[in-house]
Formats: structure tokens, sequence, C-alpha cells
């Protein structure tokens, strides 16, 4: 069993023993040391809350529900709901904070408590270490009984959410009627089957082949959208003849698409296509993190704005966004963030904006992933052992590099004119992520084998 204690929030799996794994006695304890921290911080004594649809989901909510109660909070329960979702209703209803149970990506004997402020952000860092304070020294002070929470039930953000995306000037639902476009779909049996048809219908897409979207939490496959998981979806797209397929995650902040021949647009490129979009019509600055594709850097200069990176994480990338006024950014896994309707990952307005910007387009979504920069991505890693100073090992890479532009704030990362490598630590295990990216695949790997090399002879001379 696995129990993993984040400034981000918890995650673990299911059952076990309190403290090696999610376990009821995990869930209250994390639940009243955030509630507490949300009434310190402002003061508000409520909470919005909503969750995917995965099997132990109920069970996580309950035990929430009534830690939020006990501390004298009211409960907004939006129940089955997206994580976007719920960071848009945080500041709708003047809550101080949010909750959303997911474990995203993960499979399904995992889950999690993601963390809002009351901006209907992640919360930050510094934040989330006072959390983590506040659950080891158990600080909960629970309310007496005169003083209990009320939970209330609200079902109409699936709506609000839609309204908000459909009113946003850059989403053209006649444009996107008028293309009549047949589209695949996939949710991963999560709360994408009730969100996406909604969103599509509402766009004005008549022809919808559902894969996968009964909200029952059983995961057909793998639910992180990586090409391997979504040999179905593509088999779909191609006999139904489908002008395009969408997949997206249990919770519903990342996207990516299948081109109408079956073959992956690519996660990354989610990001790059979406701006594109934006940027034509929006002048000014994109944000992705150091270890997304260099795609998205052509694409803002060609469109006359700046590209920024940040270190990984969606924090992070909001942050940088702030600083530098992006009208556009996102992660390289399928996550974009437009602050024009919020500061966080949302696979929904990603699915409005595509779908406007390929219906402008007016040729094939293959078409237009070819009318992009050619970049390849090599995933590695080099697993260490334990005592192993990853910190000064990446000192003598940047010394070896030092001619070449690099950057620190996050591990290190080298970029040799078009091409760049991406090392940094692994906050779970003892390992280097490698990631390195070129023109070709041949090359991206080339350039990873390459300073894998470079590390082991380091290690060597050690």
């Amino acid at each position: 069993m696995t129990l993993i204690k984040s400034i981000s929030g918890i995650r673990g799996t299911i059952g076990g023993v309190a403290g090696n794994g999610l376990t009821p006695i995990d869930i209250v304890k994390f639940t009243a040391a955030y509630g507490s921290w949300v009434i310190n911080k402002t003061n508000i004594k409520r909470i919005v809350l909503g969750r995917d649809a995965r099997i132990s989901g109920e069970m996580v909510n309950n035990l929430v529900i009534g830690t939020l109660q006990g501390l004298g909070i009211e409960v907004i329960d939006l129940g089955l709901s997206t994580t976007p979702t719920v960071e848009i209703a945080v500041p709708m209803e003047k809550a101080g904070g949010g909750i959303i149970l997911t474990a995203s990506h993960n499979p399904k004997q995992w889950n999690a408590l993601k963390l809002l402020n009351e901006k209907g952000e992640f919360i930050s860092d510094a934040d989330g270490k006072e959390v983590l304070d506040i659950a080891e020294k158990s600080e909960f002070e629970f309310a007496d009984v005169d003083s209990l929470g009320q939970v209330i039930a609200n079902d109409t953000y699936l709506q609000k959410h839609i309204d908000i995306i459909l009113a946003l000037p850059l989403v053209d639902v006649a444009a996107i009627k008028k293309a009549n476009f047949k589209i695949a779909i996939d949710c991963v049996n999560s709360t994408g089957g009730i969100f996406v048809p909604a969103l599509l219908r509402a766009l004005g897409v008549e022809t919808i082949y559902e894969l996968y979207c009964e909200p029952n939490g059983h995961f057909p496959h793998n639910p992180e959208p990586l090409p391997e998981n979504l040999t179905e979806i593509a088999k779909v797209v191609q006999s139904k003849q489908a002008d395009l397929g969408i997949v997206v995650d249990p919770d519903v902040d990342r996207l990516c698409f299948v081109c109408e021949d079956g073959e992956m647009f690519g996660e990354e490129y989610t990001l790059v296509a979406v701006a594109d979009y934006i940027l034509q019509n929006t002048p000014g600055n994109a944000v992705s993190n150091l270890s997304s594709t260099r795609a998205l850097r052509d694409v803002a200069e060609k469109a006359g704005g700046e590209y920024h990176a940040s270190a990984v994480g969606e924090v992070n990338v909001v942050n940088q966004m702030k600083a530098t006024n992006a009208v556009i950014g996102g992660e390289g896994n399928g996550g974009i963030i437009y602050p024009e309707l919020h500061y966080g990952r949302d696979a929904l307005v990603g699915i409005a904006l595509f779908l406007t910007h390929l219906a402008k387009f007016g040729k094939s979504i293959s078409l237009m992933r070819k009318s992009y920069p050619e970049y390849y991505i090599s995933k590695n890693k080099i697993t260490l052992t334990p005592e192993m100073d990853i910190d000064a090992l990446l000192v003598k890479v940047q010394e070896k590099y030092k001619n070449q532009p690099n950057s620190t704030i996050d591990g290190l990362k080298i970029e040799f004119d078009k091409e760049w490598v991406h090392l940094r630590r692994s906050n779970t295990e003892p390992i280097i992520r490698i990631y390195s990216e070129a023109g070709t695949e041949t090359v991206a790997e080339n350039l990873a084998t390459k300073i894998i090399s470079d590390i082991k002879e380091i290690l060597k001379l050690n």
C-alpha cells in the first residue's frame, strides 16, 4: 500500500494500515488539517467538494463531508464532477477553498484529495507545508453540536461550466455546428462521460460515438491518455469514419486527440494547437513547463509573442503565467490553462477552443497536425542509490555543458539549438528523469544516450 503526502494534497492506494495507505483515518486526518487551514487562512467556513467516478469515491466523499461538518464548515457538494468544474465553483460560491477527490490518471486502486485555495487554484508550496504541519501536530478544534456544518448538494455546475465556456469570445458555436463534426470520445468510465457529451451537444455536435462514458469507476484500460492505452478509440474513429477522437482522463483536466486516420495527434500538441488559435486572435505570451515541447515556443514567437518556461507542476505554470501576463499556457501532458476562463487545466475549454480552431481551419485534423513544427520527445530515467547526491551530480553535468544555454529552475535543462535535454530528480523515488527533444526520434534518443553516458562517467570518477 502507498500513501504520499505532498504539498499539493494527499494521495494513496485504498486500504491497508493507517499511515501506509489511504485509509479512513488518513482521510479524516488530512481533511481536518485542510479544513482547519482554510478557517485560519480565510475565516470562511465554506468548502466546495467534487469527485471523479472512481470506485472509492463515495466512501472518501462521505468521510470528507463528515469531517468538514465536524469542523463547522458548510460543504457545497457537487457530487460527480471534474477538477476544472470545482475550480470554477470555488470563487463563484465565495468559498474558502475546494477539494477534488481524484487520483487523476492513476489506476482504480488510487484516490487523492486535491486541495484548492479561495481562488479555486491549487494551494501553494508554503500553504501545502502548513496543511501538512497541522496534520502532523493534529491541531484540530471541532465544532460543538449547535455549530456543525451544513451540506448543500449542488448539481448546477455542469451547466454553469458549459455556459461560461460558450460565452467565451473565441468559442464559435456556429462554426462548430456548421462543420458537422462526427466525433468519437473515450471518457474512461469517469465523469468525462457526463460532461464531455453534454458539452459537445451544447457546441452543436450531433454525431457522437461514445466509448466508456458510464461513470462507474471501472476503468477499461490504464486511464492515462497515452498512445498505448488508446488503441480502441483509434479503431472506432477509423471504423465510424469520424473526423476525430477526443480522450480525457478521469478528472477531465487532461485532453488528447485522435486523428481521422487513427493516428495520435500527440498530447504534447494539444496545447500547441490551442495556443496557435489563441495567439492568432489574442496577442500575448505563452507558458509551459520545462519538459514540454519546443513547438509551443515556435508557435508563440511566430505569432509575435514571447515564450516562458516554468518548473514542472501546474501551480508553477500558473505562477509563471501570471508573472508574464500569458494569454495561454499549460503542460505537455494535454493540460490547457486558459486564464480568460480560470487558472487551471481544463479539458472542457480545451475541447471548445480546439473544435473552433479545427472548424475555422477547414481541413482534416491530421493536416492541422502536419502544419506544426515536428518534434519528438524521448523519456528516460536513471535509477540511483538513495544516498547519491543528485544535486551535486547535476552541477557536474552543468559544468560539462557550461557553454550551452541552460536553466536550473527545476533540475537542469540544457539547450542545443532547437534540441534540448531536461534532467530532474523524482519527488518520490531515487531516480533522475531524463527528457530529450529533437526533430527526429533517433536524434532525441541519441541525445538522451549521450547525457546518460556522461552521467555514468561522472559517477565512475566519484
